[in-house]
């Protein structure tokens, strides 16, 4: 969302002052991690491919056979 607030800052800068804050945070902190898309009223979601934590199981952890 680019749409400037009461306070003059937009949700985007607002996240990112919020994660700059963090002692020993680096700018790879504030890094978008989603991408969000609009196509014919319908909003989709997706983890941008440059984010450095994903969903899922992480590195060296086995997948699980069975599906819930």
């Amino acid at each position: 969302m680019t749409h400037a607030n009461s306070d003059g800052m937009t949700d985007d800068e607002k996240r990112r002052d919020q994660l700059l804050r963090a002692a020993d945070s680096t700018e790879a902190d504030a890094a978008p991690r989603i991408v969000v898309s609009e196509v014919d009223g319908v909003t989709r979601v997706d983890i941008a491919e440059t984010a450095a934590v994903r969903p899922g199981p992480g590195p060296g952890v086995e997948e699980d056979d069975e599906t819930p």
